[in-house]
């Protein structure tokens, strides 16, 4: 099993450093053809977002469009895949931030009654 970080889900989507977006693309490509098995977490996801959000400065509809991307990938085990793809659902609709959005799946997921927080706003959202 391979693990894969941040940057290679940002060189796939992006593809602004050709090399790396050849090298990305054909271990993806391999995945895809079963020759090798690919796993990442929630943090890598999260790196994703705010690096697309923040240094790309992707707007919420780009931001959403290159997430599904990514949880579309159905030959890469995403820890924690159906909260997200909730999470990315709620983001969508609300005006909340995406990890207040997996946070509220999350606490719902695993049968949280109630909610502590002093964010009025996501306190509204729950």
């Amino acid at each position: 099993m391979t693990f894969v970080d941040t940057n290679y889900f940002l060189r796939l989507l992006i593809a602004d450093v050709e090399t790396h977006h050849k090298i990305a693309r054909s271990l993806f490509d391999s995945a895809a053809q079963a020759k090798v098995k690919l796993f990442t977490s929630v943090i890598v996801f999260f790196e994703v977002s705010w690096v697309l959000s923040s240094f790309y400065n992707k707007r919420k509809t780009e931001l959403l469009s290159l997430l599904e991307d990514i949880l579309n990938l159905e030959f890469i085990d995403i820890e924690e895949r159906p909260i997200l793809e909730e999470a990315l659902r709620m983001f969508r609709a609300r005006t909340i931030e995406l990890e207040d959005a997996y946070n509220i799946v999350y606490a719902r997921t695993h049968g949280a009654k109630h909610f502590a927080t002093f964010d009025k706003k996501l306190a509204k959202s729950w």
